[in-house]
């Protein structure tokens, strides 16, 4: 078999189950339609031509090229740009973008920037502390939200369409509900939940929904796996033209 594919030999192998349990249709055709789309890199791989997309999700500024772990995962719709660094089982999703143009950015571990949340970095703070955007672990940023040069600490979930303006200080174990704007240089105390705009305290934070705060990041950890995987063992879209130009291959765009 050709390298990178999976034969039927191999997957009742690894999953005896699947002799007995029926399949649905559209179980079949997903696996299916995978098997023909590596089968078809993998032929354009051993012919010599690699596959490149127009799109970079990660992209170098000023000589600094964002830091990523294997198990990291970014969209491929989304850009990730200068000086950021994407811990351990991070995600950055479709359509987000983080912007390490002016400062640096930090996104902790199994922490996730979902869909269209930008994050930005200002030159300098009236503080005087440096102007950079730290995001903790187990912060879950919801879908359309703004963060700008501030500090969010670990176990935070900020609502969806919320905003966080420059040198703000996020606590630990803190939920923003949706459409929460927090003002520049404002400070939000652990154990809390907030709202509005501009922010209020809501109430204090039971046992329960602390734990809720990491359950809901490991739940998106989980998901981004599921698209992570999903990339082909060749042909995948952080591969640039000028990268497989340089390696003396032969591209196409995909």
């Amino acid at each position: 078999p050709l390298q990178g594919c999976i034969t039927v030999a191999e997957t009742f192998e690894k999953n005896p189950t699947a002799r007995t349990k029926p399949m649905s249709s559209s179980v079949v055709k997903a696996t299916v339609g995978r098997a023909l789309k590596e089968t078809g890199a993998a032929l354009k791989h051993a012919s010599g031509q690699e596959i490149y997309s127009s799109i970079r999700p990660s992209m170098v500024l000023n000589g600094v090229k964002p830091f990523k772990t294997n198990d990291t995962f970014i969209a491929p719709s989304a850009s990730v740009i200068g000086d950021v660094t994407n811990w351990d089982e991070s995600s950055v999703w479709y359509g987000a973008v983080v912007r390490g143009d002016r400062a640096q950015v930090e996104i902790g571990f199994k922490s996730n920037l979902q869909d269209r949340v930008v994050v930005n970095t200002t030159s300098k703070l009236e503080s005087g502390f440096p102007p950079t955007c730290n995001i903790g672990h187990y912060v879950s940023v919801g879908a359309g939200s703004v963060l700008v040069s501030c500090r969010i600490e670990d176990l935070v979930v900020i609502g969806e369409k919320s905003t966080v303006g420059e040198g703000s200080l996020v606590e630990t174990n803190v939920v923003l509900e949706p459409g929460t704007v927090v003002p520049p240089y404002a400070r939000i105390p652990s154990g809390q939940r907030w709202g509005g705009n501009p922010a209020k305290f809501i109430a204090n934070l039971d046992e329960g929904e602390i734990g809720d705060i990491k359950s809901k990041a490991e739940s998106i950890q989980e998901q981004s796996w599921e698209h992570l995987t999903e990339f082909l063992p060749y042909g995948n879209a952080y591969k640039h033209l000028e990268e497989l130009e340089a390696a003396g291959v032969s591209a196409i765009k995909g």
